[in-house]
């Protein structure tokens, strides 16, 4: 599993592996940065690149990215936005399953809570994953926070996405 804690200057990424109720283990983690002097579309282009690059080397499964949410500096929302859909393109690209969590959705997976500080969910990736130091910088840690919330929601995602297909051909829902 890739996750991608996406920003316009870092753009966290993480490879996690296992199953949910086993152990998981950290393949590789990093940042994809780019200048904040260079132009918005010469960034995404770096961003690009920096995502091929792990989709390559790693070959994950699936994607899970961060679900961007409004906040109050829309700059940033943007920049966020535009870093998202790159790693959301290259994921299609290749057919893999992409997968959005919402930051608060990550916190509650990875430490019970969704109102968990950076670094509370950096200290429980760290624990989750046996790593001897939390991951940095933060991005890093988030985009870890975002494949193990993943591998440990999809297991009840998908069944309840079968389920719901399933009456949907018995025609008790639309």
């Amino acid at each position: 599993m890739l996750g991608v804690d996406p920003g316009l200057t870092r753009c966290g990424i993480g490879v996690v592996d296992g199953v949910a109720g086993r152990p998981l283990t950290m393949k590789a983690v990093g940042v994809i940065r780019t200048p904040s002097e260079a132009a918005v579309a010469e960034r995404l282009v770096l961003i690009e690149r920096g995502m091929e690059e792990w989709l390559d080397a790693h070959s994950p499964e699936a994607v899970a990215v961060e679900r961007v949410f409004s906040q109050h500096n829309v700059r940033t929302v943007m920049g966020t936005a535009q870093a998202s859909a790159v790693a959301m393109l290259c994921a299609a690209r290749r057919g893999l399953p992409v997968a959005l969590h919402t930051p608060s959705e990550v916190k509650a997976a990875v430490t019970g809570s969704g109102r968990a500080e950076k670094a509370q969910v950096a200290a429980m990736v760290t624990r989750l994953l046996r790593l001897e130091a939390p991951p940095k910088p933060a991005d890093a840690a988030d985009a870890l926070a975002l494949a193990i919330c993943h591998i440990w929601r999809s297991p009840a995602q998908n069944r309840l996405q079968q389920a719901v297909a399933a009456q949907r051909l018995k025609g008790t829902i639309r």
